[in-house]
């Protein structure tokens, strides 16, 4: 598993920027400012645990160093293409595809167990699994 310290780490050597202070409709977002800096803001009283720290932050710096900004005043941007950049970037970051094989081949198979032992959200490891079994991130097609 990789520690939210090392993740916090990441952000650094990447020069991204993590502010935490209260925000009013989300846990945490991403901005890039029109030089390139980064920004990531999250909330910690809308964090539940390290688990959901550790995905949400991992999320965010996926928005930062895949650079999968959009518009929201674009017709033309297409926002979920952004979402899925950001969060497989998160999964290749936390969850190795050697590293699943050898948890599923020591036995742990339930999404709950899985999320468990890497640290993550239950709805972040059906995504990991999405994506190294399937090639995507269509957790609804799967699970």
């Amino acid at each position: 598993m990789k520690a939210l310290k090392q993740i916090y780490h990441t952000a650094e050597q990447q020069n991204i920027v993590i502010d935490r202070f209260a925000l009013s409709s989300r846990e945490a977002l991403s901005l890039m400012d029109e030089d390139g800096t980064c920004f990531i803001a999250i909330d910690p009283g809308k964090i539940q645990n390290e688990a959901d720290e550790r995905t949400k932050l991992c999320h965010e710096l996926g928005h930062c160093i895949k650079g999968a900004f959009y518009n929201a005043y674009s017709n033309f941007d297409c926002r979920q293409k952004h979402e899925n950049r950001a969060d497989k970037w998160a999964v290749l970051h936390l969850i190795s595809a050697d590293a699943l094989d050898d948890a599923v081949a020591a036995g742990l198979t339930e999404i709950w167990e899985l999320a468990e032992f890497f640290g993550v959200t239950e709805p972040f490891m059906r995504k990991a699994l999405c994506y190294h079994v399937h090639g995507n991130l269509a957790t609804e097609l799967y699970f």
